[in-house]
């Protein structure tokens, strides 16, 4: 009913194929509507991902906001493709042209917030992330991120190494929109790559959340590298939780995948973040390179010593355009190169690199058994059944969360 001109799909590697199916689907019931992929995969492949299907017309390579918008003006005038910049397309002679990439925004304030969209357009209810107050929304107060984790995906795809920000004035501004607009969100996610990366502008914006009265909760993604003072200034103005990315407990490790952090920060920076009471949730990895069983054991040594309030362990996944990726690819340890591969039979996110002495099966039930040995500790338990009674604002995260997690976890 709608038949609209332009379809955008947001696509990724593991569900690349299935994202194809669903272009090819809608072209077939709107032949005239023009086909736009978008995401860190199309970034790094965009020319294979064009190959693949003759539904889709072209992909938007990089930060794409303004791209979008400048091939809907196009689309609409009648223009010609080979003025906007950032996108790759299929030519009428068949052929893929690739035009000049566009330029980072550096003008973060001059975006729309998020948060009014999901006022238009969503019922934010309908969806929740297992670490934040229920319901939540996300926001980003900046993009990118000058650190060089192999694996990190968007920032060598997408947000790229420079940290560029929305001024504090802008972001207060979207938590009292929130708060007037979304009076039901209990949790603003901040998803920017690393939140903290600017401690003095964390400061700034603690207090200018404190002068306007803010007294909205709110998540972040850190690194282990936050001193007490402003972590304390963050809680202050309701920080709740950071998502912290440890990864691993071996030194060896963490220089592999170019951390930038040594292993006694970690046990610093959890300390710190007690005092300043900051919940914490942990972030680990098996199969980085070097990685080992004696790796493998420093790393669930880590997490129980650090006992954060939540812990996630995941097998490394690598994806296209990452240095992780490159290097699977050249030391042989990518087990396959059929994206389809990147998922499980029934949906879930499958390893597909080995390291020597531990093959992608063996990654995968160690993360299984860290869980167990993490969760099923009698300490963690009855330390989450006092956070119920000391925390009533966070009974509904822990039950709700217990209720979904335990059936993966006992399994």
């Amino acid at each position: 009913d709608l038949q609209p001109n332009l379809v955008l799909i947001e696509t990724s590697t593991p569900s690349i194929f299935n994202d194809l199916e669903v272009a090819e689907a809608i072209k077939s019931h709107l032949p005239q509507a023009f086909m736009l992929f978008v995401g860190p995969h199309v970034t790094a492949l965009p020319e294979e991902t064009l190959t693949h299907n003759l539904a889709l017309d072209a992909v938007a390579r990089g930060e794409y906001d303004y791209t979008v918008r400048d091939l809907a003006r196009k689309l609409e005038d009648g223009g010609d493709l080979d003025q906007v910049e950032g996108i790759s397309y299929r030519s009428s002679d068949g052929t893929i042209v690739h035009n000049p990439d566009r330029e980072l925004i550096q003008d973060l304030d001059s975006l729309p917030f998020v948060s009014e969209v999901y006022k238009r357009h969503l019922r934010i209810e309908d969806y929740s992330y297992s670490i934040a107050l229920y319901p939540q929304v996300t926001i980003v107060t900046g993009r990118g991120c000058p650190y060089k984790c192999t694996f990190c995906l968007w920032p060598q795809t997408i947000t790229g190494p420079q940290y560029r920000l929305r001024s504090i004035s802008n972001v207060v501004d979207e938590f009292e929109f929130i708060a007037r607009e979304l009076p039901q969100v209990k949790d603003i996610f901040i998803e920017d790559d690393t939140f903290t990366i600017d401690q003095e502008r964390c400061v700034s914006l603690a207090k200018a959340l404190l002068r306007r009265g803010s007294s909205q909760c709110f998540t972040a993604n850190s690194r282990a590298n936050v001193p007490y003072e402003t972590l304390e200034w963050l809680n202050k103005a309701g920080l709740r939780l950071l998502c912290v990315g440890f990864e691993s407990g071996d030194q060896e490790v963490l220089n592999a995948m170019r951390k930038g952090m040594k292993v006694e920060q970690f046990y610093r920076f959890r300390e710190d973040a007690r005092r300043a009471s900051v919940l914490i949730h942990g972030c680990f990895m098996a199969g980085n390179p070097g990685e080992t069983r004696e790796s493998l054991a420093k790393t669930m040594k880590l997490a129980k010593q650090l006992d954060p309030d939540t812990a996630q362990f995941y097998p490394l996944m690598v994806y296209p355009g990452t240095e992780a990726y490159e290097l699977a690819q050249s030391n042989g340890t990518l087990t396959t190169k059929d994206f389809q591969d990147w998922l499980t039979p029934d949906g879930h996110h499958n390893t597909v690199i080995s390291q020597p002495g531990l093959s992608a099966s063996e990654l995968v039930a160690w993360c299984d058994q860290a869980r167990r040995s993490f969760y099923l500790r009698p300490h963690y338990i009855l330390s989450k059944a006092w956070q119920i009674l000391a925390q009533p604002k966070e009974a509904g995260r822990i039950i709700r969360s217990a209720r979904t997690f335990s059936k993966h976890l006992l399994t």
